[in-house]
């Protein structure tokens, strides 16, 4: 099973609303039922995407996420929530927010014929939506699919003047925008793919504001070798999200050595949360928390 972003609404109707289901099909029950508070981890901080685990809600997400001893939210539109809800919970349950999303698959953004008008007011809006929010200072902006008529160097080019005008509004907020690659088989059609055209993309723009959101889900489906690129890419990963490859579903369910992945990123110097964009298998969301948490167990 894949999902993408904008297929995931229908999808969600499987999964259950609130942590504490049954830990069946378990890789390790006894360990995963040893933790109850799986989401303190032992070396690595985490982001639930209350968009993937839960249901429901604002308050019952946040504190589900709270309940399994997880830091941090991550989220994606700020349009259809109450941001200062949102900042308020955060705050009584004495968590942040690490990023959200600010524009997604927008095609004005990559289209060359069309203005920055109405980016660069998102842009504004989610600077001042980040000020709400405790411990965010970073949003992230996907680049819209391919356009008829147009390469892929037009649309990157297209891209980057408008990220350009965006950048003193950036300075301006303290705020770091992160561009996010996807993968074809999840996104086909989309026109941007991988880390090189991503970390291309950051060069062209040349601003310490603009980084990537490095997926490595994505990453993993597109191109693989995650630790060496990590590596190769160090200086322009703002900030790191993951799920296990094929099924995006938690670590230790997949393909992905998450464990050796997790070591890596700690000897690259990466010290914010990671965000778990990932959906629970079967539903099944303290399971997951614990299976994150034995991935950050060397």
């Amino acid at each position: 099973m894949s999902i993408s972003r904008r297929s995931f609404v229908a999808a969600t109707a499987v999964l259950g609303a609130l942590p504490g289901a049954t830990f069946a099909n378990s890789t390790n029950p006894e360990s995963e039922q040893e933790i109850s508070m799986p989401g303190r981890t032992p070396h690595t901080k985490f982001a639930v995407n209350i968009e993937m685990w839960f249901r429901g809600p604002l308050h019952e997400r946040i504190a589900a996420v709270a309940e399994l001893g997880f830091p941090a939210i991550e989220f994606w539109p700020y349009e259809n929530k109450d941001i200062s809800q949102v900042g308020e919970l955060l705050r009584q349950h004495e968590m942040t927010a690490t990023q959200f999303t600010a524009w997604g698959f927008g095609r004005e953004l990559n289209h060359p014929a069309l203005t920055a008008e109405r980016f660069l007011g998102a842009i504004e809006t989610s600077c001042a939506v980040a000020d709400e929010l405790p411990g965010c200072d970073l949003f992230t902006v996907v680049l819209g699919d391919n356009i008829d008529g147009f390469s892929k160097a037009e649309m990157h080019a297209a891209a980057i003047e408008k990220i350009i005008q965006a950048v003193p509004i950036l300075e301006k907020h303290g705020k770091t925008m992160i561009i996010e690659p996807m993968n074809p088989y999840n996104h086909p059609g989309h026109c941007l793919y991988g880390s090189a055209d991503g970390i291309a993309i950051c060069q062209a723009i040349g601003s310490e504001h603009v980084k990537l959101n490095w997926d490595l889900f994505h990453m993993q489906r597109f191109e693989g070798n995650l630790i060496d690129n990590m590596r190769r890419g160090r200086d322009y990963i703002g900030y790191l999200q993951f799920a296990d490859s094929p099924g995006r579903f938690e670590p230790g369910t997949g393909e992905v050595n998450f464990t050796n992945v997790l070591q890596a990123i700690h000897e690259i110097g990466y010290n914010r949360p990671i965000g778990l964009e990932c959906l629970p298998q079967d539903g099944d969301t303290r399971r997951a928390a614990a299976r994150v948490h034995a991935a950050d167990t060397w």
